[in-house]
């Protein structure tokens, strides 16, 4: 239920932080997502007052944290590599910090043979690269957008074992996947036709002599001259 309710999370922030809006048939679509994930996976609900507490401290920091990651690559042109060598250490320093508590055995009690070592230098590569694939996704569309396909890996998963592996996850299950995958493609299709309708009004400004706009490009400085014809820098 924690990953279903990043969606309306991040729209609510984008709204209230950014002014970002989502128009009333793109919110129809991600809650037809939302319901269709939350009954493909929701099999057994219980509240429990710490695991709610622990749900709350991770969605709102992983919300921000796709927000930001999107932002900074399409507005203030980071790539997805910086941003990843400005974030990895503190991650790494975070996670040093807290093996001793979530790990008790401790790092030398492990096992450190070689097949296990390669396995985890493997698995650390493979997460890299996970890592990156993800911000050039955020980079490259958006914060909704990014947690919509982690959603659908989630129901190809399901129904992919279901057609090739003969799995049985039950009708409510499959019922659930088909209905978010539905969802996802009126998504995709209403982000489709927004794009193409935006491409086309830069290009109509374009023929009619309008300089073409770039949001991306952040100005800092100003070049100007002076009487003398000198050129000075002033910033802006």
């Amino acid at each position: 239920m924690a990953k279903i309710a990043v969606t309306p999370t991040i729209v609510i922030a984008e709204l209230i932080f950014i002014g970002k809006r989502v128009s009333f048939q793109k919110a129809l679509s991600l809650a037809a997502v939302s319901v269709g994930v939350a009954i493909a996976t929701v099999t057994d609900l219980q509240f429990n007052l710490f695991g709610a507490l622990v749900a709350v401290a991770w969605i709102i920091p992983s919300s921000t944290n796709k927000i930001l990651w999107s932002n900074l690559q399409q507005q203030e042109n980071w790539t997805a590599l910086a941003l990843m060598w400005r974030t990895t250490p503190i991650t790494v320093f975070s996670l040093v910090v807290l093996i001793p508590w979530l790990d008790p055995p401790g790092l030398m009690a492990f096992d450190w043979n070689f097949c296990n070592t390669v396995a985890i230098f493997l698995s650390a590569l493979l997460g890299f690269l996970l890592q990156w694939s993800g911000a050039l996704a955020l980079g490259a569309t958006s914060a909704t957008t990014h947690v919509v396909l982690g959603q659908f890996k989630t129901c190809v998963i399901l129904l992919g074992g279901f057609l090739l592996f003969h799995s049985n996850p039950g009708v409510k299950s499959l019922c659930g996947a088909t209905i978010a995958l539905i969802g996802m493609a009126v998504y995709t299709y209403l982000n489709l036709r927004d794009g193409n309708e935006l491409a086309v009004k830069q290009s109509s400004l374009k023929q009619a002599g309008f300089p073409s706009l770039k949001p991306n490009v952040k100005l800092s400085k100003l070049h100007v001259e002076n009487h003398d014809g000198k050129e000075v820098i002033d910033p802006v």
